[in-house]
């Protein structure tokens, strides 16, 4: 607010709340591109994996633009590389399904149209005692002709989606062949903060769980209830070592942070007269009366248009869509092997994946090996969605956790023959791998269990099966 060095106290004090709230047109808006410290969060730097290579590249380019003024939080750093891998994994999972869902797509098409021919048979019988006209629609429609009808989309479609693999990301387990980490990385330099010391974080930790988030305050208070009280804190780690580097220095009067996350715990919903939503008041405040600077949050659509506005970047409309579609769909959360090992999953997943494959969660109860419980979990929740017993939930990790896999070679020290597994009850017995805590948990249930959980192991072998040796 402009002049308010004439305004009673009451309005300087509060002009957050007075506000309605940040405009593209906000006179100041300009200062914060040209003169701003500028914070990019963790979704923002992983979006650079959604983007084609050509748009990638214009961000990137456009980045450079305010590179001197760019810092790293520890907490975003840390975010990124430990998320990078999930982003990857979760593209190519995608790609490599697109094959899959095109062939069941057309096969649902080619079923389709032949049911419409049979119920109209049946009502031209039924109705009309036209045998002919039934008889007739057998050669004007016949399977042939449908084949020959889908046979020129279908090689229009397969041709698109082989053409996609040329948008895979292949890298290996380090940072080697990564060149978004690489070039993220040379664009931060080492304007990157330094890890917070135990005790900080703990304090910090603390903070959020024992006051801030029982209380509503922004920012992360959406995020109680994670697995572990460190992993809720995320946002308000973030925040807090945010808040301390602007601090840090007499320079820094202009904070810009950009990010996809418009949740409540960041964002005040509308109302007192606001169509729209904005940044809680109560950030932009706490971030003058302790670092003394002011704040401005932008959306990264919002933000490179501001570039592209006030550094004369040069980003196409194409790319913008793509920064918008990237904002408005984010990258679907991937559970790796790795993941299921230590991430606890929510319980009315786990109960609808029980429920969905008609098994009691006393089973668990059974299971000798404690570590092995949460490999467990999380496949059988990622089998039911996957071979389509039960509807998936908003946000539901994509889960790649396999119980068995047929090949010569043992795919890792741990796995076992399928020959642990129970004659009659699994049909791969001399041609398999199981997974340890799958062979463990199988050995230690019930007769009847035992049949449920080897069915639906063998059962999404097969799918796995069926979807790589689908043609190319």
């Amino acid at each position: 607010m402009v002049g308010l060095e004439g305004e009673f106290p009451l309005i300087r004090q509060y002009r957050d709340w007075i506000q309605k709230g940040p405009s593209e047109n906000d006179p100041d808006r300009a200062h914060f591109f040209t003169d701003g410290i500028v914070v990019l969060d963790t979704n923002v730097l992983l979006s650079l994996y959604e983007y084609t290579p050509a748009a990638r590249q214009q961000v990137l380019e456009a980045l450079r633009n305010v590179q001197s003024r760019l810092w790293l939080p520890h907490q975003v750093g840390l975010e990124f590389v430990q998320n990078r891998h999930r982003i990857i994994i979760g593209r190519k999972k995608a790609l490599e399904e697109a094959r899959r869902i095109l062939k069941n797509k057309l096969g649902d098409a080619k079923t389709a149209i032949k049911e419409a021919r049979a119920h109209t048979q049946k009502m031209l019988i039924k109705y009309a005692q036209d045998t002919e006209a039934s008889s007739e629609l057998d050669v004007q429609i016949s399977n042939k002709a449908i084949e020959e009808l889908l046979s020129g989309w279908s090689q229009t479609l397969e041709s698109q989606v082989t053409r996609l693999s040329e948008y895979d990301i292949s890298i290996s387990p380090g940072s080697e062949g990564d060149t978004v980490l690489s070039q993220v990385a040379a664009l931060f330099g080492n304007q990157i903060a330094e890890p917070p010391t135990p005790e900080v974080t703990r304090q910090r930790v603390e903070e959020a769980s024992s006051y801030r988030f029982p209380n509503l305050i922004p920012p992360g208070f959406k995020d109680a209830g994670k697995e572990t009280a460190l992993s809720s804190s995320g946002d308000f780690l973030l925040w807090e070592e945010t808040i301390a580097h602007m601090a840090g220095s007499a320079d820094h009067s202009h904070l810009l942070f950009v990010s996809n996350d418009t949740k409540e715990d960041w964002y005040q919903p509308p109302g007192e007269g606001r169509n729209t939503s904005r940044p809680w008041p109560s950030l932009a405040n706490e971030l003058r009366l302790r670092a003394g600077a002011a704040l401005r949050m932008e959306t990264p659509g919002d933000f490179y248009r501001g570039v592209n506005r006030f550094l004369h970047a040069e980003i196409a409309e194409a790319t913008y869509a793509e920064i918008d579609r990237a904002a408005v769909n984010p990258v679907e959360e991937v559970i790796t092997e790795r993941d299921a090992a230590s991430t606890q999953p929510p319980s009315d997943l786990v109960a609808a994946a029980f429920n969905a494959a008609g098994l009691e969660e006393s089973l668990l109860d059974g299971i000798s090996n404690p570590a092995y419980r949460l490999p467990f979990l999380w496949w059988l929740i990622g089998a039911t969605a996957q071979l389509e017993r039960r509807h998936r939930f908003d946000d539901e990790p994509e889960v790649l956790v396999v119980p068995a896999t047929r090949s010569t070679a043992q795919p890792d020290p741990g796995w076992v023959p399928g020959l642990r597994l129970h004659l009659g009850e699994w049909p791969y017995r001399s041609s398999s791998w199981i997974a340890p805590w799958f062979a463990q948990t199988v050995n230690d249930s019930s007769r009847r269990d035992r049949k449920i959980l080897q069915g639906l192991a063998a059962q999404q072998l097969a799918f796995e099966m069926t979807d790589q040796e689908a043609p190319s």
